[in-house]
């Protein structure tokens, strides 16, 4: 699908550029998450790697597009921006619903040719896996319930009206997109490494969940698993950082 005349510019975000790095880590944000929830994975990037995060349509300066119909036309559009990095190794990190988006970014790449790095599959079950959900589906109240119950967003945030009104048709279409997504298998699996990441007390995906991750590659494979809930990754910020930088620069695939 064609990107609608939008230009790089307005889907990836660079906040601290290396203009001499070869080793690109790709990040995806979570259902109603932004490109700025990767800020401070960014500033703790090394200098020899650079790391893009993705800026999905209806959210903070993009807030006046509409929102992406489903996660396979998400995955379309984004592969075909990501296809004019082809030069640079890239790594996918993706949480929650953005390790969906960047499992379906990697298979279109790979069957365009295009190496990927590998994945970095972070607070999501596998794609063959399936869950019966309809959050999506529920009240305003469950949905801000819900963003609090898994620590999603600042509380403070949460008690502001108008912010919550700013984010619920984004994160109540990212839950719909995320709930309806059901893998298709097309006769091959992803060729690049898969790491996949879980809190040992996420209530969205249980460790064999996440382990399921190693049907999806002929790649390597790797499970961790860390202490937390859903949004693990803040409070584990160094050693998430430390393991994909040590695989962006890795040359042993």
């Amino acid at each position: 699908m064609a990107t609608v005349g939008l230009s790089a510019d307005a889907w990836l975000r660079r906040f601290h550029p290396k203009s001499a790095a070869g080793d690109v880590v790709v990040c995806f944000p979570h259902a109603g998450g932004s490109a700025s929830y990767y800020f401070p994975f960014s500033a703790a990037m090394p200098p020899d790697v650079d790391m893009l995060t993705i800026q999905y349509p209806g959210r903070q300066e993009r807030r006046a597009e509409p929102p992406v119909e489903s996660v396979p036309e998400l995955a379309d559009q984004i592969a075909e921006l990501l296809a004019g990095w082809a030069d640079s190794r890239l790594t996918f990190f993706g949480h929650s619903m953005g390790a969906t988006v960047a499992f379906e970014v990697a298979r279109r790449l790979e069957a365009g040719g295009i190496a990927v790095h590998g994945l970095f599959a972070s607070g999501r079950r596998a794609p063959s896996t399936h869950r019966v959900e309809g959050l999506h589906l529920g009240s305003d109240a469950a949905l801000i319930a819900e963003l609090r119950d898994l620590s999603g967003m600042p509380v403070e945030l949460l008690a502001d009206p108008e912010v919550v009104q700013l984010i619920l048709p984004v994160l109540r279409n990212d839950l719909r997109i995320a709930e309806t997504y059901r893998y298709e298998p097309d006769g091959s699996e992803l060729r690049c490494p898969i790491v996949a990441l879980v809190g040992d007390q996420d209530p969205k995906v249980e460790v064999a969940e996440a382990a399921a991750w190693q049907r999806h590659t002929t790649g390597t494979f790797e499970l961790r698993t860390f202490s937390g809930g859903h949004f693990f990754l803040v409070e584990h910020k160094a050693a998430v950082v430390e393991a994909v930088t040590k695989h962006a620069v890795a040359r042993n695939f």
